[in-house]
């Protein structure tokens, strides 16, 4: 059973706002008497129509971002009732089944639940880099945040050896949720870091894959190669222990934009940086809305492969993206009105969709992509 299914406060303006907007409207919806200098300010540079956004039940969700909290970020008020979405909706959208607990408090948990990667998509990925290499198997989790990357490759049957972020909350919520596996927490840029993880894994088997999404906003004058650039040293670090590791496999996970970042440079920069190390590189843009997950997400994944087969380990999409899975898909099931302060277990409603039954534990990510991809 989820928790987290308690709603975010909001300022009286804020609900004025919302109420005006009907499903799958935006702040076009609401009214000029409504007093809002940020809304002025949105009419007059004409703002995304995803601002002031309210869901509509027959649609996927936008992209969840760290701000799922605040209606003026992004299209996150409840389809049905005025108010934000929860924590526990937003990590449906996510899929992240109800059984994974998100520590810290509720602002801490928007920014956990935003910056991870679905682990739904990271289980295809997985998956696929198995089908296509069936000696890979133990990974390492750089930047791991929550653990979306490690949970989906948990599911695929992978194994880690270690993961590592510097993000208190984020960190509490792995290891609660991953009691197994070891964990170091602390900046990768701090010699004591890195010799905590390489202790662990001395006495580990081989890494046969290194994972992660290091951040990459240091790149901005990447062609210069600006190695002392103190924003390129998190990248570098994750570099460093591809270096040290040498696995076979190399993902890298970022926003869609690093591709044209700086012209281009910056990616050109990370496949250099890997092909140097003996990697054949290929990168795609995915949608994951195509691969089951009832979100328009659009993210960059980086392959890195020892053997001439990057190209061949991302999957195949499930998904139509003209027939995608739904807001009802994904939260149709928990009540609308959730618990109003005290955090405690929410039972939802009986599955309708079979994407609830996944969230709710009741069938298994293989067996999830299988009926789908049969009743498509």
């Amino acid at each position: 059973m989820p928790t987290g299914h308690v709603p975010y406060s909001m300022s009286q303006l804020d609900l004025d706002m919302i109420t005006s907007v009907p499903q799958g409207g935006n702040w076009k919806d609401i009214p000029l008497s409504v007093p809002s200098k940020r809304l002025e300010q949105i009419r007059l540079s004409g703002g995304r129509t995803t601002l002031y956004g309210r869901l509509d039940w027959n649609k996927p969700s936008f992209t969840i971002t760290t701000y799922f909290n605040r209606p003026g970020n992004g299209t996150y008020v409840h389809p049905e009732c005025d108010r934000m979405i929860t924590s526990a909706e937003a990590a449906r959208f996510q899929s992240f089944p109800d059984s994974f607990i998100f520590s810290g408090s509720k602002s801490m948990r928007t920014k956990q639940i935003g910056n991870a990667v679905p682990p739904l998509l990271a289980y295809q990925i997985a998956k696929q880099i198995r089908e296509i290499d069936p000696k890979c198997s133990n990974m390492v989790d750089l930047f791991c945040g929550a653990g979306g990357l490690s949970l989906g490759f948990e599911w695929a049957g992978f194994n880690c050896l270690v993961a590592n972020d510097n993000f208190k909350d984020a960190s509490e919520t792995y290891q609660s949720n991953f009691v197994h596996n070891d964990f170091v927490f602390g900046d990768i840029t701090e010699l004591s870091t890195k010799r905590k993880i390489m202790e662990i894994l001395k006495d580990k088997e081989a890494v046969d894959i290194v994972v992660g999404g290091p951040p990459c906003q240091g790149f901005s004058n990447a062609g210069k190669r600006l190695i002392d650039d103190p924003r390129n040293k998190l990248y570098k670090e994750f570099i460093n222990i591809v270096i040290t590791t040498k696995p076979r496999v190399v993902l890298m996970e970022n926003v869609e934009g690093i591709l044209s970042m700086d012209k281009g440079k910056v990616f050109s920069e990370i496949r250099s940086d890997l092909e140097e190390l003996g990697y054949f590189v290929e990168a795609r843009k995915l949608n994951t809305v195509e691969y089951g997950i009832p979100q328009r997400r659009k993210r960059v994944i980086i392959i890195g492969s020892r053997d001439d087969n990057a190209d061949l380990m991302f999957p195949s999409k499930i998904t139509d993206i003209t027939e995608p899975l739904t807001t009802r898909d994904a939260i149709g099931d928990l009540p609308l009105d959730p618990v109003i302060k005290i955090e405690t277990n929410v039972k939802p409603n009986r599955p309708s969709s079979l994407y609830q039954k996944l969230m709710q534990g009741k069938t298994t990510p293989e067996n999830f992509i299988r009926d789908l991809g049969r009743r498509n």
